[in-house]
């Protein structure tokens, strides 16, 4: 019988199957932008101009953009506090494995960004791993309220570009490439490898600046709220008021927020309005990612095969993380069939569903007769310097 609460090696089969949620809700995220040289722009994808087209793009927007790698980073610290208690009861030096492990994350990274997916989020993780590295004494109260303070502070950064939009000054950022820049991008995304592999070098140069000053301290607040909750176990026991409590204010305020953020970002109303909604989306975003987890987390103990589902590929997140640019990456650029800004929005969604599915039946099978996923088993070689066992773990 599946248990939420129960996994061997000190893992909590609840976290695997959060995480296994997270990837479903990145890979339809993802997607649209593994697509389309126009999204990577920020622009929609031409050719695809109906009601469905754009309800889809509403959709993913306000309820799935910003949320998915924001509850994936929180549980990146709070699998944090994991790895800290495990390596303290074996007595084993936490401080180099764990400098190891994040060298081997930001190798992979790269490696993801250059030639899959320049939206990568593996380079960010082994940046911020290294702040919770200092901050492993910090106390949960503490944390969380470097969180909350992380997050106001990035709101306000926006806000304050807002008002200086309003004054005519320009704004990093603030606006997309333009039509000439998506074109040119797709016609390279459609080429061999060299001409994809330049397309995601420029890609980067623009993004790795919005990511250091913007995405890396989202991360960041998103993964001490998981450092603060690891440190007290709260995953291992939830308590049902406090998941009642993030589900009202996620589906309320965070859908509210959400709605507001949506109309900046495709409504056309400007660049101060945008910066605005994106002010609007640090804050909110989090609780309706909180309110997802909190659901999950209430449904897992009443509909087991839930559990049996997601944990799998939830436990192999790393190799199912890069496996999904591979896959969408032989699927739209010059990789395999170059398909290009010539799928709609709708039917991206049917490729991510089938995609994940695909995933998710590897996963089990894979771990019925291994004890990690390939690129878990690499990773792990790298922190422990040791090859790990590949023992089937007993169930």
């Amino acid at each position: 019988m599946w248990s939420p609460s129960r996994a061997s090696e000190d893992r909590i089969a609840a976290v695997d199957a959060l995480r296994g949620f997270a990837l479903l809700g990145i890979l339809m995220v993802n997607i649209a932008f593994l697509a389309s040289g126009y999204r990577m722009s920020g622009l929609p994808e031409p050719g695809f101009d109906s009601g469905l087209d754009w309800g889809v793009r509403w959709f993913v927007t306000m309820f799935m953009e910003n949320k998915f790698y924001l509850l994936f980073s929180f549980l990146f610290g709070y699998s944090f506090t994991l790895q800290l208690d495990s390596a303290t009861r074996r007595g084993a030096a936490f401080v180099p494995m764990f400098l190891r492990r994040l060298a081997g994350l930001f190798l992979l990274g790269l490696a993801h960004a250059v030639f899959l997916f320049p939206g990568d989020i593996l380079t960010t993780y082994a940046v911020v791993g290294l702040a919770l590295l200092v901050l492993r004494r910090i106390t949960p109260k503490a944390a969380l309220m470097l969180a909350v303070a992380l997050t106001a502070a990035l709101a306000l950064a926006f806000v304050a570009a807002a008002g200086a939009a309003v004054l005519g000054l320009r704004v990093p950022g603030a606006t997309s490439g333009g039509l000439a820049q998506a074109l040119g991008a797709d016609i390279l995304l459609r080429g061999g490898p060299a001409t994809i592999v330049s397309e995601h070098l420029h890609e980067l140069s623009v993004i790795v600046v919005l990511r250091v000053l913007f995405q890396a301290p989202a991360v960041l607040a998103a993964c001490l709220v998981g450092l603060a909750l690891g440190k007290r176990a709260t995953l291992k026991r939830p308590d049902p008021r406090m998941l009642r409590t993030l589900q009202w204010a996620g589906f309320t305020v965070g859908i509210a927020g959400q709605a507001l953020h949506s109309y900046s970002a495709w409504s056309g109303s400007g660049v101060v309005l945008r910066l605005l909604g994106q002010a609007v989306d640090l804050v909110t975003a989090p609780l309706l990612a909180a309110a997802y987890a909190a659901t999950l987390l209430r449904l897992l103990p009443r509909i087991a095969p839930l559990g049996r589902v997601l944990a799998p590929p939830g436990r192999m997140a790393l190799t199912n993380y890069l496996g999904q640019s591979l896959i969408c990456s032989l699927i739209f650029t010059g990789y395999g069939l170059a398909l290009v800004d010539k799928v709609s929005p709708p039917l991206e969604l049917l490729v991510a569903l089938a995609v994940f599915a695909a995933q998710a039946a590897f996963s089990h099978w894979w771990l019925r007769r291994h004890r990690h996923g390939p690129v878990e088993w690499f990773l792990r070689a790298l922190t422990h310097g040791r090859l790990p066992s590949k023992q089937v773990q007993p169930t």
